[in-house]
């Protein structure tokens, strides 16, 4: 069994053009720093980045593959469907999906979610319905039998352009476990969609000089 952890990433972000690949030091973009914290997960075997056919994410491969991370690439707007055939080129068993524009994503709540998808024996463990953690902490697991489902049965596009909204949407057909944080803190946000977000980040970035940076770490 095959636990592969799949970053979502495209440079076609409007609020913020080329997100993905702005610094967030002076030698870290938030993608390279997504991919740093994820590494320290005990429990991922494999971390893939799936990405768009787009000519304009070659920038993408072009970094992921200097840093020797795997990659697929697939239809831009289906990103289930880009998410499905990369799980199924990769033999993952369960998949872990992240998105690319969370430099700060807690490997401790990766590996949190992964135990209680073994634990609880659910098709779905989310750390946001509701939410209780800070945004840019986002994690959803789910197994290839629940993606596989989702891919062929979501028909809106809405459902297929963010993946796991058909989940959501039906509680009733799937088994949804929710991790709360302790600290109730919702509000709190070190995700990058706009430049003030890029601002923050950068901040924590020059005060906490360690790998990984953990939710306390920010916090305290």
């Amino acid at each position: 069994m095959t636990i592969g952890l799949i970053i979502q990433a495209r440079t076609g972000s409007t609020r913020l053009p080329n997100k993905t690949l702005l610094l967030v030091d002076k030698k870290n973009s938030v993608l390279s720093s997504v991919l740093s914290q994820v590494k320290h997960s005990a429990l991922v075997d494999k971390i893939v980045v799936a990405t768009t056919n787009l000519p304009s994410d070659d920038r993408i491969v072009d970094l992921v593959n200097t840093l020797k991370i795997n990659y697929f690439r697939g239809d831009e707007q289906d990103v289930l469907d880009r998410f499905y055939h990369c799980a199924k080129k990769f033999n993952f068993s369960i998949i872990v999906r992240i998105t690319s524009d969370n430099p700060l994503i807690d490997p401790e709540i990766i590996d949190k979610s992964i135990k209680k998808m073994y634990e609880m024996k659910c098709n779905f463990v989310t750390n946001c319905f509701p939410r209780t953690f800070p945004q840019g902490t986002e994690v959803e697991i789910f197994d290839f039998t629940t993606l596989e489902k989702i891919w062929n049965d979501a028909t809106l596009l809405e459902d297929r352009e963010h993946v796991t909204k058909f989940i959501y949407k039906h509680p009733e057909i799937f088994t949804i476990y929710n991790i709360q944080s302790k600290k109730q803190i919702p509000n709190m946000r070190w995700t990058v969609d706009t430049l003030d977000d890029l601002t923050f980040v950068k901040a924590i970035f020059s005060k906490i000089h360690k790998s990984p940076i953990l939710t306390n770490d920010i916090l305290n």
